[in-house]
């Protein structure tokens, strides 16, 4: 394959095998996939479910449908929560606790393509069924009959709703693995032996969607390796259209090759995806690690932040919590603020603008129109504004300076796209003295970790609107990657708090 995008499909060649790990003989493509075939086996962001919060949703139904259970037969026997004594009430209350700890010791959460679907089930049954038989024995001996009764029934029927729960998950994930829905979209930089056998174990496994390999070396790397094309050099990769769909990175150049994997990870440190390098797979025991954990071991970083599935679920649920208060609470601002638009100059109310989303992402931000109708300006790459631009408005100017053009944000927020505290998303395309801005700084894409906000820690340290100096966006850029290695639900809470006080000491301030 030559140099470059233009150049990525090539003559086919004599069909001919590969030895995948030495003992087998696979047929493998006759020619170079292009990167709009690798293109076809990404699955959309929006649509792809993450695993640990599969794993998390689980183990909070088997905790909400035992404590459904108890209850129910607490109060079928006489019993009240509130009034009965705590003797009587805490047998009822074990039943989700032991429960919960049984399918825990016995791997019953450990959800694997490769492992058969009888000895998953084996696994909860046999967890949950042993757990809660302990229990009932320890009960039988300190209780009298009638209440060992009421506990054994109680246990009978959780433990009958916890395997029947287990077993729809299991077929769910199995399905669902197969499908290609739980993987992340993952892409290999180097054709080695590293690559070769990560590309076996997810055969089996199948928790990474493997997109392609890329390997600058293409005169000595084969056209395909287990199935996944080598597809292009690492500039292919850099320049790929469908590159913020992709949400690992794994290098897999053997570390004794310290020189290249130097090269590889300081050219790759400018992409917002997380960056892996994937140091051995000899050893690997399938039963006791997963392909997706060892691709995610902290110590293997080079580039990112390892994933805080409890961080991204609090801060999901915050935007959606107090998105939606703030969208009822400034309901009458919003209504009035379209009126006074509609009625200051002739055009839409909101204006739609294309703008870089988490890693990287297009996404269209909503704002309040605060210039003249422009119909092409949501589609062209927007001039900064300039002080007494003539292009804004009379109302565009007052809530430009008091940030109410960007509250109709908050649905992005709801919608997924954004949250409320973030980088500001830029415009594609933003030129700040006659130079794309994510060229100025070298670390400008590592803003897009997380998702843009809609205020953040650069807009309380007084980094809000243009920047039309270099400065101005190292600066921003600075603050940025603070906010992206500190972020945390009290320091969100801290900015969002911070935010009315600070625009309202800085009017004047162009925006």
């Amino acid at each position: 394959m030559a140099d470059g995008l233009q150049q990525l499909g090539i003559p086919a060649t004599p069909e001919r095998t590969e030895d995948i790990g030495g003992a087998v003989s696979t047929p493998v493509l006759t020619s170079r996939a292009s990167l709009s075939d690798a293109a076809e086996r990404i699955r959309p962001r929006n649509r792809t479910i993450n695993r640990p919060m599969m794993r998390e949703a689980l183990k909070l139904a088997d905790i909400a449908v035992a404590a459904i259970v108890s209850f129910l037969f607490l109060n079928a026997g006489g019993y009240s929560l509130l009034q009965s004594s705590v003797a009587a009430v805490l047998p009822f209350v074990f039943i989700p606790v032991v429960m919960s700890w049984g399918l825990r010791r016995a791997d019953a959460y450990n959800l694997s393509f490769a492992r058969p679907v009888s000895q998953m089930l084996l696994r909860s049954s046999i967890g949950s069924g042993l757990a809660l038989a302990g229990l009932v024995v320890v009960v039988s001996l300190l209780y009298p009959a009638r209440h060992t009764s009421i506990v054994l029934g109680a246990a009978c029927l959780a433990f009958t709703f916890a395997v029947a729960v287990h077993a729809h998950v299991i077929i769910l994930f199995k399905v669902l693995t197969r499908n290609g829905v739980l993987s992340e979209n993952v892409v290999l930089v180097g054709a080695t032996p590293n690559a070769r056998r990560l590309l076996q174990r997810n055969s089996e496994s199948r928790e990474l969607n493997i997109v392609g390999v890329f390997d600058d070396r293409l005169s000595r790397a084969p056209i395909a390796m287990g199935g996944v094309p080598v597809v292009g050099r690492l500039d292919d990769l850099m320049n790929w259209d469908r590159l913020p769909d992709i949400d690992r990175i794994i290098v897999t150049v053997t570390s004794d090759a310290r020189v290249r994997v130097r090269q590889l990870v300081d050219r790759l440190r400018v992409l917002p995806q997380r960056v892996v390098l994937l140091l051995d797979l000899e050893g690997f025991d399938p039963e006791s690690e997963s392909l997706a954990r060892i691709a995610r071991s902290p110590a293997a970083y080079m580039s990112g932040a390892p994933d805080n599935l409890r961080r991204v679920v609090i801060k999901r649920a915050a935007d959606i919590l107090f998105g939606s208060l703030l969208l009822v609470l400034f309901s009458p601002i919003l209504l009035a603020t379209a009126i006074a638009v509609k009625l200051d100059s002739p055009g839409p109310v909101f204006f739609r603008q294309k703008r870089h989303g988490f890693n990287n992402q297009i996404i269209r931000v909503w704002k309040f129109r605060s210039m003249r109708h422009d119909p092409e300006a949501e589609n062209r790459m927007g001039q900064q504004t300039v002080h007494r631009d003539p292009r804004v408005t009379r109302v565009g100017k007052f809530i430009r300076m008091t940030s109410i053009d960007e509250l109709p944000q908050l649905l992005n927020v709801l919608s997924g796209e954004m949250s409320l505290v973030g980088p500001r998303p830029h415009a594609i395309g933003m030129t700040t003295e006659d130079a794309e801005v994510q060229g100025l700084v070298s670390d400008y894409a590592h803003r897009h970790r997380v998702k843009p906000g809609i205020t953040g820690w650069a807009q309380i340290n007084g980094s809000r609107g243009p920047v039309h100096s270099r400065e101005e966006v190292r600066e921003r850029v600075r603050l940025d990657m603070e906010y992206v290695n500190r972020a945390s639900f009290w320091f969100d809470l801290f900015i969002m708090l911070a935010t009315a006080p600070c625009l309202l000491g800085d009017w004047r301030r162009q925006r």
